[in-house]
């Protein structure tokens, strides 16, 4: 009887129970060893949870940014402001996007094919990507957003992106994009989004800006609009956002809310108060205000150029390449960017910061120079024939007299142009050049100094695109008007290497002429290279997200939004491969 009790009994039972029937001695011991047996194998247990689980993104959640301005546009085609291009962004899906490393990667695509000549991209579409109607998104599509672009009529801002491209549709989900001539950086205009024609070509061109699509459009993005708040007068006043789960990269987050502000001291008590989690519209002197213990500032260099461009034709002095290397070398971008930009920029000596840039140790080599950059300015001015007159000014004496070291420096009247210029005057006085500050409106330097080469000297930003294609820029054939070599520099060898970074279509070979380039401008010194400025994004300590390496303008921070999330739990690789599926 008592046997049958014992097999009815669980194993752990069974045991005390025994334990239980042995002398008192014995049993202390075996109790300690029970309990030690226990210990030990929990005490793994923790081990090996703490080695192989660890923190996974899980869905749900919701990020509420506060953006400048009211949504306009929200159109692919259209979009031109900041507020548009965010919106955009997040609704519309393209061709290509942006990954975090910075790369171009498939979105709608299966695969694009570049052929040998460099004129024909053939694009496969994934068979599986619809807007959010649920109408497929098709070749079709593609033709109709890229036809719709190059429309004149509707003067959007990407048309130059477009001209002398033609669309062949082969079938539903493949088709043909052929360009008049090889341009190798044209493939960064797939990233752009693509509209439903069902939706929008029954629209006459004239009505098309007026449609209420452009402020509740339907994409086949990451994200959805659930719900369009509009004040009394009829503007948005926010967007709630629901992720879209059809999508190849399913959100973690489930909801974006976009709140509106006309002005960033708006923004900014919002921030303060909680009201909303990130923003990407404060400008770089009131990141102070933003409560350190909340937010983090993100920032990543964006592909553009502030300089000061020389016009040679206009200084004698300038024609000098000795006074232009002087004027560069004695700027301290450091101090400039501290002053001028709170400390939001990358300071630069050349056109532009190349991607992988290694040509400062190619060859293994590393310059250590002999003395300060001040010093080598002072001396190459001295080689030159200027000395330090009574007053401190620099002067030289030519065959017409005495010749003062004068520039007229000319730039936007925008406050941000403005702290630049007084801190170059500050530093180019204490080098002791006479400097001539004037400030235009934008429209009025365009016009005025700009497009006539009205000028000695010209601070002034340009806009060098993720492709860092230096031709616009820098290339003989530009450097009249409407073209945009505003500092008139012209060099065949120069000329010869940007044609090559155009058309080749081997990137490594591509990048080498670009090098060969940026190091050839920068060391002819046609004009004094500042800074890049910085994206700066504010965001909650609570969001995670990975920023874009190499970003081409603001907007450029959603591209890997999908991974972005609020919430995480500690688990196990077989359950976050679980949760994933």
């Amino acid at each position: 009887m008592n046997n049958l009790t014992d097999k009815k009994l669980g194993f752990f039972d069974r045991l005390l129970r025994r334990i239980e029937t042995i002398p008192a001695s014995d049993r202390f011991l075996l109790r300690i060893v029970f309990f030690l047996i226990i210990a030990t194998g929990l005490s793994l247990a923790f081990a090996v949870n703490q080695q192989f689980s660890a923190a996974t993104a899980t869905r749900g959640g919701t990020i509420s940014e506060g953006v400048l301005g009211t949504p306009r546009f929200v159109n692919p085609a259209l979009a031109i402001t900041r507020a548009d291009q965010d919106i955009t962004m997040l609704i519309y899906s393209g061709l290509l996007k942006i990954d975090t490393e910075g790369n171009l990667v498939p979105d709608a695509t299966e695969s694009i094919t570049v052929s040998d000549d460099g004129l024909t991209y053939n694009i496969i579409l994934r068979e599986d990507v619809t807007f959010h109607d649920d109408t497929p998104l098709t070749a079709k599509d593609v033709a109709y957003t890229i036809h719709l672009i190059q429309d004149p009529d509707l003067k959007s801002p990407l048309r130059g992106n477009w001209s002398d491209v033609s669309v062949e549709e082969i079938g539903d989900y493949e088709l043909n994009v052929v360009l008049e001539e090889p341009y190798a950086p044209f493939i960064e205009n797939f990233t752009v989004g693509i509209m439903p024609a069902h939706l929008w070509n029954n629209l006459p061109i004239e009505q098309l800006p007026f449609s209420q699509l452009n402020t509740e459009p339907i994409g086949s993005g990451p994200f959805r609009i659930e719900q369009a708040r509009r004040d009394e007068s009829g503007l948005i006043e926010s967007y709630l956002l629901t992720a879209n789960r059809e999508h190849s990269d399913s959100p973690k987050v489930n909801n974006v809310e976009l709140h509106f502000f006309a002005k960033e001291s708006d923004i900014i008590t919002a921030l303060q108060d909680d009201a909303i989690d990130a923003s990407a519209y404060i400008s770089t002197e009131n990141l102070s205000l933003i409560p350190a213990e909340k937010f983090e500032i993100l920032e990543k260099p964006l592909p553009r150029v502030f300089g000061i461009f020389f016009n040679q034709n206009k200084s004698d002095s300038l024609r000098d390449a000795k006074v232009r290397e002087a004027l560069s070398l004695w700027l301290d971008r450091d101090t400039l960017i501290k002053t001028a930009l709170s400390g939001r920029g990358v300071p630069i000596e050349k056109p532009v910061i190349l991607p992988a840039n290694e040509l400062e140790s190619r060859d293994g080599t590393e310059v250590v120079a002999s003395s300060t950059p001040q010093d080598q300015a002072l001396a190459l001015l001295e080689e030159a024939g200027w000395e330090r007159n009574d007053v401190g000014h620099l002067e030289k004496s030519t065959t017409a007299g005495t010749e003062p070291l004068k520039i007229t420096l000319r730039t936007s009247n925008a406050p941000l142009f403005e702290s630049i210029l007084r801190e170059v005057a500050t530093q180019w006085e204490a080098l002791g050049v006479e400097v001539v500050t004037e400030q235009f409106e934008q429209t009025g330097l365009v016009q005025s100094v700009i497009r006539p080469r009205d000028f000695e000297a010209l601070l002034f930003g340009l806009d060098m695109s993720r492709s860092h294609d230096l031709y616009p820029f820098w290339h003989s054939s530009q450097k009249d008007d409407p073209g945009l070599n505003i500092a008139q520099y012209a060099n065949v060898s120069v000329d010869k290497l940007l044609e090559t970074a155009r058309t080749e279509q081997d990137n490594t070979a591509r990048l080498e002429a670009l090098y060969e380039a940026n190091d050839t401008i920068a060391k002819e010194f046609p004009a004094v290279f500042l800074f890049q400025p910085t994206m700066v994004y504010v965001v909650g300590k609570d969001i995670t997200l990975m920023p874009i390496e190499r970003p081409g303008k603001p907007s450029d921070r959603f591209s890997n939004v999908s991974e972005w999330h609020t919430k995480s739990d500690v688990l196990w690789p077989i359950f976050r491969r679980n949760l994933h599926e």
